[in-house]
């Protein structure tokens, strides 16, 4: 007796004769020898209060319930955190307490839970405890026991094959098939079609604004009003999982109620991804799928189980941009080679795409969309280690997407793309000497922008670059002045000249006292600042200033640097037809020729020079040679610019001018309405260069054709 046993093991004690026969299973449960409690009842973390939007779908879906429309599969695809699983604990909702239908229901996250679930349905549907038996110790094919009790009658059903994210786990066994007894509901986040032979895919998205807010009054409608949820729904980017977690934090503050608005300050000032996980039940199990900061990370682990770490690399790059659409071709260049071979990006990509991890967008360009919660867990648990390489490789692929020397042309809307992904950059935080380049990249976006008629995005694209670099590198650092000064520049264009003047001086005065008044940045601002000036008629102090300009960048730049040459030009049109003629001023008539020789004729400089040169001869009363020399560079402006650019307008008003002069008064008046039409369009009504035009054209009204 004085056997002892530990652990696992046993002692055994006997009279007389005895034989024991003792069977021991070693494994994992890999065969599935333990199943799921239910198979009736949906195994979802929270159902929806109510589901919103997603009618479309609903209806497709209840539809071929009601018909008895067996023989169909169905995939719900997205990304996650999107829905798919509340999509269809509705369906099985309606198919069973409406329709009458079994509902059955299985977790395809894992081999293990999908063929223990699978057998459970067997079992459901009739299967004998020997059958189950030997597909357990894989005597005969699960699948096979499964379909063969789910083709038998009498009951219609409703499968539901729940998070089948790896879609090979269904082919191995060839688990899913369809069956005229039923209807079968994938949920899943591989999207492409190839997974899914036969079966009807479902995309399901984030919700519709409306819709989004809906879904935080519902789960917390004491917290606040309807625009205020529309408010933190766009913030959350109207991701269901993140909403529905919102909502709860939200309706569970006890102690301390918040209200939406202290929820969304909280969003803008911390990180939201662990504030939105604050929502989660804490005494339910931690199911990674129910919290925003880990639903992703099951996929990001499966890339690394797979070999295909590339794709894990490229979705953290891309957390370095912003969640709007990032151009294919900035993806597309030498530069991703810090930290990914070029050659695997494809291949990588492809990966994203095939886990709804990111989508293929075309708005004009083709792109890449990736949801911003998503961005934002993945920027969180991005290793620290990787993060120099990471912002390096977006900054050089940036730098490279942008004009090294942006030039004057027609709307480009692959620079408007980029301009949120600079500022994004910018704003997740730098050292001072990535900041730098930052800027300087941000800044160069915004002149390209500019020049290309958009001058909304590049004040937008320049002033955020100021503004947020300002902290890191001092407010008197040379690029977040040019920063500034490039956004006073957009203003000025923007018609906003009570803004943009005290603008400008204030970054002129700085540049003059940090860098010198020959400084090519103090330069720069100066010419800004005259335009402003002519434009709020200061023509004596417009006029001084262009003069010091023009000597500043002879004496710094040359006198054939383009940027001399094109503070010349702007001369022509400060002047009057006394001042013109005199001997200091006349060789300005001869510049155009100059441009052409050092720039050559089809250089933008040229032609703003050969512009300018015909407002010059209307001024002297010199019609006829005004006229063919408008007549030329409005042509050349038409071909490469569009009808509708800013400069290309200001040829045409003058074009009217001269129409006027010459006694073409209706093919002046028609050419000045057209203007007036186009700039009201494209600046607004009340911009004042379209206030501007509406005034020439009044006057051509007035002082048209003589009555005989």
């Amino acid at each position: 007796m004085d056997g002892r046993a530990e652990d696992g093991g046993r002692v055994y004690q006997s009279s007389r004769d005895q034989h024991i026969s003792e069977y021991h299973y070693h494994g994992s449960d890999e065969l599935g020898l333990s199943g799921p409690d239910s198979v009736r009842h949906p195994a979802v973390g929270r159902a929806p209060v109510v589901l919103r939007d997603r009618a479309e779908v609903l209806d497709r879906l209840r539809a071929s319930v009601s018909a008895g429309d067996g023989g169909h599969a169905f995939v719900l695809h997205g990304m996650g955190g999107c829905g798919k699983t509340a999509v269809a604990y509705a369906v099985f909702h309606f198919a069973t307490e409406t329709r009458g239908c079994v509902g059955l229901w299985v977790n395809a996250s894992e081999r293990a839970s999908l063929r223990s679930g699978m057998l459970a349905v067997a079992a459901d549907r009739g299967a004998t405890d020997g059958e189950l038996l030997a597909a357990r110790n894989g005597l005969r094919p699960g699948a096979d026991l499964v379909w063969e009790h789910l083709n038998r009658p009498p009951e219609p059903w409703l499968l539901v094959l729940d998070n089948a994210d790896d879609p090979e786990i269904l082919r191995d066994g060839s688990w899913l098939r369809t069956s005229p007894r039923g209807i079968v509901v994938v949920t899943t986040r591989r999207a492409a079609a190839r997974w899914w032979p036969g079966a009807e895919l479902q995309h399901i998205g984030v919700l519709p604004r409306e819709d989004a807010a809906r879904v935080l009054c519902d789960l917390a409608p004491q917290s606040g009003t309807f625009k205020q949820a529309a408010e933190i729904a766009d913030r959350l980017g109207r991701l269901p999982l993140a909403l529905t977690l919102a909502g709860g934090f939200l309706s569970h503050q006890v102690l301390d109620p918040w209200t939406m608005d202290a929820y969304r300050r909280h969003l803008e000032e911390g990180e939201r991804v662990e504030l939105i996980d604050q929502g989660a039940d804490i005494l339910s199990n931690e199911d990674p799928r129910h919290l925003v900061g880990r639903t992703w990370q099951l996929t990001l682990d499966a890339f690394e189980a797979h070999g295909l770490p590339e794709a894990v690399t490229l979705l953290r790059l891309l957390a370095r941009f912003a969640s709007e659409p990032l151009p294919l071709s900035l993806l597309n260049r030498p530069e991703i080679s810090g930290t990914l071979p070029r050659a695997r990006t494809e291949m990588a990509l492809r990966a994203l795409l095939d886990q709804s991890l990111t989508e293929l967008v075309d708005v004009g360009v083709r792109c890449v969309q990736t949801h911003g919660v998503l961005l934002d867990s993945v920027a969180s648990a991005t290793p620290s280690e990787s993060l120099t390489a990471l912002s390096s490789t977006a900054s050089r692929l940036l730098d490279a997407s942008i004009p090294e020397l942006p030039d004057a042309g027609p709307e480009d809307p692959q620079l408007r793309l980029l301009g949120p992904h600079a500022i994004a950059m910018l704003r997740r935080g730098a050292t001072p000497s990535t900041m730098a380049d930052l800027v300087g990249i941000a800044t160069r976006l915004a002149t390209a922008l500019h020049r290309t008629g958009d001058y909304l995005s590049a004040w937008e694209t320049a002033h955020s670059a100021a503004e947020l670099s300002e902290q890191a590198l001092g407010v008197e650092h040379r690029l977040v002045l040019a920063a500034r000064s490039r956004a006073g520049r957009a203003l000025f264009r923007l018609g906003r000249y009570s803004e943009a003047e005290p603008l400008l001086r204030q970054v002129r005065g700085v540049q003059e006292q940090l860098f010198g008044a020959d400084d090519p940045d103090t330069l720069e601002s100066s010419h800004g600042l005259q335009l402003v000036l002519g434009n709020l008629g200061k023509r004596a102090e417009a006029l001084s200033l262009l003069r010091a300009t023009i000597t500043g960048r002879r004496s710094a730049l040359g006198p054939a640097h383009p940027l001399t040459l094109r503070s010349q030009a702007s001369l022509l049109t400060m002047l009057s037809a006394s001042e013109l003629e005199t001997e200091e001023n006349s060789a300005l008539l001869s510049l155009s020729a100059d441009c052409e020789r050092h720039l050559g004729p089809d250089h933008t400089i040229t032609l703003g020079a050969r512009h300018n040169h015909a407002w010059a001869l209307y001024v002297l009363g010199r019609f006829h040679e005004a006229d063919e020399e408008i007549r030329l560079v409005s042509d050349m402006y038409e071909r490469r610019f569009g009808l509708d650019y800013p400069i290309a307008l200001s040829a045409q008003q003058l074009h009217a001018r001269i129409h006027h002069r010459l006694g073409h008064f209706e093919a002046a008046v028609d050419l000045m309405d057209d203007v007036v039409a186009r700039r009201a369009n494209s600046l607004g009504a009340d911009h004042p260069f379209t206030a501007a035009s509406r005034k020439v054209l009044a006057e051509l009204k007035e002082h048209g054709r003589p009555a005989p």
